[in-house]
C-alpha cells in the first residue's frame, strides 16, 4: 500500500503534532520544543503510519511552534500549531502573567510585581513585541490587536492589572 504525502495527511497529520506539541514539557520549558521534536522523531509507533518525510515535517512543526521563535515556521503545519497553541484572550493573557509573577518572583511586592507584568507585556505583546502570528486575519490576529491596544494605554493596563491581581491573590 502507498502511503500518501504530508499534504494529503493532514486530518491525521495535525492531530499527532498536536499531541506531541508539549510533551517536551516534562523538561525544562525553554527547550520543550525540542525535545517534543525528539519525542515524535523517536516514536517507533509513529513510523508504521507515517513517512519518513511526514515524520520529519511532523518534527519541524513541534520544534516551530514556540512563541519565542525567532523564524517562521517551517510548514503550514508548524503556522497551524504555532497558532492554535496561543490564548491571547486580553483577561487569560493578564491572568496568566499575574500568576507566573506570583509563583516565580515571590519576593516581589505589588508594585514589583506590576513593574515585571509591565515588562513582559511590553516585551512579549506589544507592537514591538516577540510574538509573531503566522494565520493573517485569524481571531488570534485580533485578540493580539486588542491586546497591543491595551498595553499602548498605561492607565487602562494598570486598571486591568489592578483587577485581576485582586482576583488572583485576594490582596492589594
Amino acid at each position: 500500500m502507498r502511503q500518501r504525502s504530508c499534504l494529503n495527511t493532514l486530518p491525521s497529520t495535525l492531530p499527532t503534532i498536536a499531541a506531541y506539541h508539549d510533551l517536551g514539557m516534562s523538561g525544562p520549558r525553554a527547550v520543550h520544543h525540542l525535545t517534543g521534536g525528539k519525542i515524535l522523531a523517536t516514536d517507533a509507533r509513529l513510523k508504521k503510519w507515517f513517512t519518513a518525510e511526514q515524520l520529519k515535517v511532523m518534527r519541524e512543526a513541534v520544534e516551530d511552534h514556540r512563541a519565542s521563535a525567532s523564524r517562521s515556521p517551517r510548514s503550514i503545519y508548524g503556522k497551524i500549531v504555532a497558532e492554535a497553541d496561543r490564548d491571547l484572550d486580553t483577561d487569560i493573557v493578564i491572568r496568566r502573567t499575574i500568576q507566573f509573577g506570583l509563583a516565580h518572583y515571590p519576593q516581589l511586592d505589588y508594585e514589583g510585581q506590576y513593574r515585571r507584568f509591565k515588562e513582559h507585556m511590553d516585551n512579549k505583546y506589544s507592537k514591538d513585541g516577540y510574538i509573531k502570528l503566522w494565520i493573517p486575519n485569524s481571531p488570534n490576529a485580533t485578540r493580539l490587536n486588542n491586546l497591543r491596544n491595551l498595553i499602548a494605554q498605561p492607565a487602562e493596563l494598570r486598571k486591568a492589572f489592578d483587577r485581576i491581581f485582586l482576583e488572583v491573590s485576594g490582596e492589594r
